[in-house]
């Protein structure tokens, strides 16, 4: 395997500088150990196209902890989001998050190496993947992490994941309203749920109003910037639960992508 000196880590440390975030020496062998890892399954699984050291610290790296750089902003901090986010690392309460559809651990497993404190879940509905990750999270030697095999449509009636998430990310790629479907009935009311975009989201948003509503949640912002260094546009369609999402929801498997809400 390689060692960290046969790869620049300049961007990475530079993109969490300014994102307020402190990259330390054990962080940054983290980073090194996913990507070799995720380099060798990679070669008889299918888990990224992405594999150049460059891209993955670019495309999968730094986009997966950008939204630590929005919730750390100065700029966002009147965000309601950035406050409770704030609020409960400041007094080291537990952060509940979930990333459902997570593939091979992104955004998921990114935020918890620079965000140790976060109790993280992640979720994917192939169990090749999970195996993966089970392997990452081990190797990584990561504490209140696991993974679990399921799709989100039979995980979110379990009672000890249904509303239980003060944080659901996603970078699956869905439209909105199905996305919302899958995600916002892991999210407790008061907790949000963040759609990781590689586009520009309003449009999506405005045909899913009616489904955010009816499950439980209000669009609290959609925030549009480009990945650290890059022309590469991101956006991030954040959604605060403000009432339980009904329980006939999610619909039965299949449903919420072939026949999103209206």
């Amino acid at each position: 395997m390689d060692n960290q000196n046969n790869k620049n880590l300049d961007s990475l440390v530079e993109a969490c500088n300014k994102y307020d975030i402190r990259l330390t020496t054990e962080m940054k062998d983290q980073f090194i150990k996913y990507y070799d890892h995720l380099i060798e399954i990679n070669e008889h699984m299918n888990l990224t196209a992405i594999t150049q050291w460059d891209d993955v610290v670019l495309k999968h790296f730094i986009d997966s902890i950008s939204l630590l750089g929005y919730l750390n902003s100065k700029d966002n901090s009147g965000d309601e989001i950035s406050k409770l986010f704030q609020s409960k690392i400041n007094n080291k309460k537990e952060i509940k998050v979930l990333d459902l559809g997570t593939g091979a651990g992104f955004p998921g497993i990114p935020l918890k190496i620079v965000c140790p404190e976060l109790n993280l879940t992640l979720a994917d509905s192939l169990n090749k993947r999970v195996n993966f990750l089970k392997e990452i999270i081990t190797l990584l030697d990561l504490t209140k992490t696991e993974a679990i095999h399921g799709r989100a449509e039979e995980l979110s009636r379990k009672k000890e994941m249904r509303e239980k998430y003060d944080l659901v990310v996603s970078r699956a790629v869905a439209n909105a309203s199905t996305l919302c479907e899958y995600c916002l009935p892991f999210v407790k009311p008061g907790g949000y749920f963040v759609s990781y975009k590689t586009e520009s989201v309003d449009e999506e948003e405005a045909k899913a109003k009616n489904a955010i509503k009816i499950l439980g949640g209000t669009t609290e912002k959609i925030y549009h910037f480009n990945l650290y260094n890059s022309d590469m546009a991101r956006s991030f369609l954040i959604i605060k639960k403000i009432n339980n999402t009904p329980k006939s929801y999610p619909r039965k498997a299949g449903q919420p992508s072939k026949d999103p809400i209206q």
